[in-house]
């Protein structure tokens, strides 16, 4: 089954991308993920400033700057897995270091 893990965060203290691909905690769920085998994908987002959220009411598109939520963490990422279920999901996503620092929200792939 798939199962996408929104990475969520505190922007106001990001890591870098140096010091994501330096953190032995990061290339330990990474090389987890590839004895899986069960990536499919995934990125790290821009920052909620760079965001646009997207409403229609009436018939008309609302547009607006920044994200739909006032909330201290926010998607940073994504990670797109497939697992034999939802316990292995969870197991997967507690190795992930955001799990550690903000949360790892685990939401299953309709098929």
């Amino acid at each position: 089954m798939k199962y996408v893990f929104l990475i969520c965060d505190d922007e106001t203290d990001p890591p870098s991308m140096e010091e994501i691909a330096a953190d032995p905690a990061h290339q330990a769920y990474d090389a987890e993920l590839k004895r899986q085998g069960g990536n499919l994908g995934g990125a790290r987002l821009r920052p909620v400033a760079d965001a646009t959220t997207v409403r229609v009411r009436g018939g008309e598109t609302l547009v607006s700057d920044g994200p739909f939520a006032e909330t201290k963490d926010f998607v940073g990422g994504i990670d797109i897995v497939e697992c034999a279920d939802l316990d292995e999901a969870i197991t997967l996503a507690a190795l992930h270091p955001y799990a550690g620092r903000g949360c790892i929200e685990v939401r299953p792939v309709w098929e």
